[in-house]
């Protein structure tokens, strides 16, 4: 028998977004041509817009939709909630027809034996597009086990196309009401709730970077993710390294994870995850280069970069795709005009968090504790709230910036906020007790990976540049740089690489602890500190191997971000004082009346006390450059005195893998001595190149 409402996902693809909507449209089209390169899609059906249609025409609900949202006001929150209320009624007071019912039931039983678990998921008919995601505006229900109860969800979702949050975003993107329709998507369940989920970029979010794939992962179901409940493990993986062989995670890191949303018998629920779970990874690496494998053909087969939702199933042990749609903001920036937001003075800090965007606003703080108290939010606040959920958007929209307690990334409020070009501090901890409605507070998201709210109003300035009209010069220009996190926004200038990429930076912020403390631990005297060593290696084997992999993340996050350009990575030039105040420090380092002259540089690479540090950190650049295959990084030794010296480290080197001249690897020195110049000749036989050190050299020649 012909079906007139329902098609089979291998029935329908991209072209069909008119009759399925933008989820169901996509998942079709994946589902029939992706299978070959691998995507796992879940086998189901789409119940039509057609079958919307017949749904209130059957019922005669379309003058009582016309009823409830002629002359709607929008921007009236109590008119916008009263409306929707009356339109989501007509819906579900709307029976669905016996042939509809018979349709949909048919395709359900084919799903497969008994009463199968599904995913009732909600698809607009102008949902997804290229300019406007709508995402998060309808409902999808999960775990949906029995007839009844699939019935009753394809109601609920045919209503929350009139949910305030939907109404009011078609009203901002000029869409009308009456001109859009719901589809619904039938899926089978993916079993995540026994294993996790999350949603991954083609590109990085924050500085539009199209060099990288962006994963986020948590337990259980996605929806905290999504709503922003959790804060996710986050990993990148660099595209054209990772095509050309090198299947590596670039970088990662560990989120808390506190909740777990699993399938009940009333549905899915929350449970605090256990504290083992919480300090270990989500998914292992061989599942995220498998997502990136399924990311890259998404994106090839589209052409365009793409937010997918992905969800690994704990009782096959699979990942499959539930959901691909156009990526509406990153890749929507203008790829020549620079706006630089430059924070100056400031006041204390009040709350971090990660930073969304690399904008900085200025407004008093709301703190808004429920949807009950949104209707006192004022436009140019600061909302500040536990979380946010797709209802809060039309108060969003008039606000100047956002601040949460729970979430990552890829929460809804970090979207929004995106979307809406707004800053953002998502998962800052205790932002609604740290923050007082009222005060004054500058929300600056213009300092890399941190996002900070500071007392008062700060100092921000905003530098405009249009790089359209910068002219190149003949002299290659290229950057200093030593925070990773600045690294994919600073590669978007017209530079030819990085000049210095200090490795104290990534060491002092990331590793945080001394590298001998990190081998032999055992040596350490104080037993707190040997305790928060513990704590720093928790996820890792052992000390050594949690410096070189943190130590290789930091420095490939850069490369990565220039690549093919050329960085120029400095080995550690710590002195003995900054040393000593790593963690665990003290316990290795001798105190000296002039660190500056002291035991710094390549004399202390070659010294016995620090020769196993010294091995750590050339581990972690083999590892850049041939396991990762950033083969763009350039390695410099500082404040090399002599010739012997410069011989003895060389040689050292290349014992540990990284020999100047072998797979193309280039080694500077710092010119920063007086005996650098004096015998430059001599040093110039052993190096493939110089960078003054104008500061010392001045200072030591002086």
């Amino acid at each position: 028998m012909e079906r007139l409402f329902v098609r089979d996902f291998a029935e329908i693809g991209a072209t069909d977004v008119p009759l399925v909507g933008g989820k169901n449209a996509s998942l079709g089209e994946m589902y029939q041509h992706l299978a070959g390169a691998g995507v796992r899609v879940p086998h189901g059906f789409a119940i039509t817009a057609d079958a919307f249609w017949h749904t209130l025409e059957h019922a005669h609900a379309l003058d009582a939709l016309h009823d409830a949202l002629d002359d709607l006001q929008p921007d009236d929150m109590a008119d916008l909630r009263l409306r929707a209320a009356l339109a989501r009624d007509v819906v579900a007071r709307a029976a669905l027809p016996r042939d509809l019912v018979e349709e949909i039931l048919t395709a359900y039983r084919e799903l497969g034996p008994g009463t199968p678990s599904v995913a009732v998921r909600s698809s607009a008919t102008a949902e997804d597009l290229p300019d406007a995601s709508f995402a998060g505006q309808h409902e999808s229900y999960l775990g949906v086990v029995g007839e009844e109860a699939l019935l009753d969800a394809v109601v609920n979702c045919f209503a929350s196309l009139f949910t305030e949050r939907a109404i009011h975003y078609r009203v901002d993107q000029g869409f009308d009401h009456f001109k859009v329709a719901l589809s619904v998507g039938v899926m089978q369940m993916v079993r995540s709730d026994r294993a996790a989920s999350g949603v991954m970029f083609t590109l990085d979010t924050e500085s539009g970077c199209r060099d990288v794939v962006f994963l986020t992962s948590s337990y259980g179901l996605g929806e905290n993710i999504v709503q922003g409940a959790v804060d996710p493990d986050e990993f990148y993986v660099h595209k054209p390294t990772f095509r050309a062989g090198h299947r590596m995670v670039l970088r990662r890191r560990l989120g808390t994870k506190s909740k777990t949303m699993v399938l009940g018998h009333l549905g899915p629920a929350n449970v605090q995850t256990s504290a083992d779970d919480r300090n270990r990874f989500s998914i292992t690496d061989e599942d995220v280069l498998e997502l990136a494998d399924h990311a890259l053909a998404i994106e090839e087969h589209y052409g365009r970069p793409m937010d997918i939702e992905w969800a690994k199933d704990g009782v096959d042990g699979l990942l499959y795709v539930v959901q691909a749609r156009p990526e509406t903001v990153a890749s929507q920036r203008s790829a020549t005009l620079l706006d630089r937001y430059v924070v100056g003075s400031h006041g204390r800090v009040l709350a971090d968090g990660r930073a969304v965007g690399d904008r900085a606003a200025i407004g008093a703080v709301r703190v808004v504790r429920g949807p009950e108290e949104l209707a006192d939010f004022r436009p140019g606040e600061v909302l500040v709230a536990d979380t946010t959920t797709p209802d809060w958007e039309p108060v969003m929209k008039t606000a100047a910036a956002v601040v949460t307690d729970r979430g990552g990334r890829a929460c809804h409020a970090a979207i929004v906020a995106r979307e809406l070009g707004i800053p953002a501090v998502v998962g800052a901890g205790d932002a609604t007790t740290a923050l007082v409605t009222g005060t004054t507070v500058t929300v600056s998201c213009a300092e890399g990976d941190v996002g900070r709210v500071y007392a008062g109003e700060a100092d921000v300035r905003v530098e405009t540049t249009d790089m359209s009209d910068l002219r190149r010069p003949r002299t290659k220009i290229m950057v200093n740089l030593g925070n990773p996190d600045l690294a994919f926004r600073t590669a978007q200038l017209p530079s030819d690489g990085v000049g210095l990429a200090r490795m104290e930076f990534i060491i002092s912020e990331s590793i945080k602890a001394h590298p001998m403390a990190l081998v032999h631990p055992e040596r350490v005297q104080d037993a707190d500190t040997r305790a928060a060593l513990a704590r720093l290696t928790v996820g890792y084997p052992d000390g050594a191997t949690f410096f070189v992999e943190r130590l290789a993340e930091g420095v490939g996050t850069i490369a990565a971000a220039f690549y093919p350009r050329p960085v120029v990575v400095r080995m550690s030039d710590f002195k003995t004082n900054e040393y000593a105040s790593l963690l665990g420090g003290r316990d290795f380092e001798s105190r000296e009346d002039n660190p500056m002259m002291g035991f710094r540089g390549a004399s202390r690479y070659a010294h016995p006390a620090y020769t196993e540090g010294f091995a750590l950190e050339c581990r972690a650049m083999r590892r850049v450059r041939e396991e990762m295959g950033l083969d763009n990084v350039v390695l410099m030794l500082p404040f090399v005195r002599r010739l012997e010296e410069a011989d003895l480290v060389l040689d050292r080197m290349a014992a540990l893998g990284l020999r100047r001249g072998e797979h193309g690897l280039k080694i500077y020195a710092m010119c920063e001595i007086p005996n650098n110049v004096v015998l430059v000749d001599e040093f110039a036989r052993r190096f493939d190149g110089f960078s003054i050190g104008s500061n010392d050299l001045t200072q030591l020649t002086l």
